[in-house]
């Protein structure tokens, strides 16, 4: 993922600000007694996990699914599937593997989410093929959609139907430097329980913007290629165990780099500074590759 890279990540302050107020409080509203760990990467193919795959792996997806528990399903932002393309793919998987999709490019970047019920719809009757697979959906807006499309949001998320899982990413900053925006904004995620997605990139720190608007945690990290990656993870493994502690029902964490070349790696440890944190049992995948290739850095 090239967006927010930066040259010199070594001048960045990777620190992970405090909670927003109103997080704590979606938290209390939540019971639950075990907290669900989804970690994966945002593809699955060999050319972008380059060192992953054992030789002689013949279907990537199988093997993929074989150490993850879910992927972000960025393919979908490209391309609207038929129902056997996505049989195909529910059916490589294990029973507990969630795929999250990416909604199509035409309603959130060509149509800006102006008269895009029609495509929503195919786009919804495309997805729901993954049956008990489907994890939430998320819609990623445009860096240059801004607060002025308030009311394209807001008719989407109400548009959008109920069971089916939605969160939402905002890259523009005055969605959450606007204090009357955003309270209008989490008001509208909150009501539709629409989760509110963190993205945590170098040259973007502002988007950290620390507010959950459901019991659902939705985070894009994005690794900038340099020692500070795995420190960061760490950060995140605190966080995510106070969340936890307050109430958080739904960890959804997926690993990127700006290259990616050790994505796979840095999920791994990852997963397993969250088993230790909160008591998960995921799998620890298999970094995969040649001696020298296991190192992170």
């Amino acid at each position: 993922m090239k967006f927010g890279s930066v040259d010199n990540p070594d001048q960045i302050d990777f620190s992970i600000p405090e909670d927003h107020p109103g997080t704590a409080t979606v938290l209390s509203g939540s019971s639950t007694d075990a907290t669900n760990l989804y970690v994966g990467c945002a593809k699955w193919n060999r050319r972008d996990l380059k060192n992953f795959y054992p030789r002689g792996t013949k279907d990537e997806l199988t093997y993929y699914g074989s150490q993850f528990n879910c992927v972000e399903l960025n393919a979908t932002f490209y391309n609207t599937f038929d129902r056997d393309q996505i049989a195909s793919w529910r059916d490589k998987v294990p029973e507990n593997f969630k795929f999250f999709p990416k909604v199509n490019r035409y309603i959130s970047h060509l149509k800006w989410l102006n008269g895009i019920e029609e495509a929503t719809d195919d786009f919804i009757d495309s997805i729901v093929h993954f049956k008990e697979k489907l994890g939430t959906t998320f819609l990623q807006l445009r860096g240059n959609f801004k607060p002025k499309f308030f009311d394209r949001v807001a008719s989407f998320v109400e548009y959008w139907p109920e069971g089916v899982p939605l969160a939402v990413e905002f890259r523009h900053p005055d969605w959450f430097d606007n204090e009357k925006v955003a309270g209008e904004l989490y008001q509208l995620l909150e009501e539709n329980k629409v989760a509110n997605v963190i993205t945590d990139t170098a040259g973007r720190r502002d988007l950290l913007h620390m507010r959950l608007t459901n019991s659902e945690a939705f985070v894009r990290y994005v690794g900038a290629n340099h020692p500070t990656d795995q420190s960061r993870l760490d950060e995140w493994t605190q966080r995510l165990k106070k969340w936890t502690d307050q109430g958080l029902e739904n960890i959804h964490f997926f690993v990127h780099q700006n290259k990616e070349k050790r994505s796979p790696q840095l999920a791994a440890h990852f997963i397993k500074q969250m088993n230790g944190a909160i008591g998960a049992n995921l799998s620890i995948p298999n970094p995969g590759g040649d001696e020298e290739q296991k190192e992170l850095f």
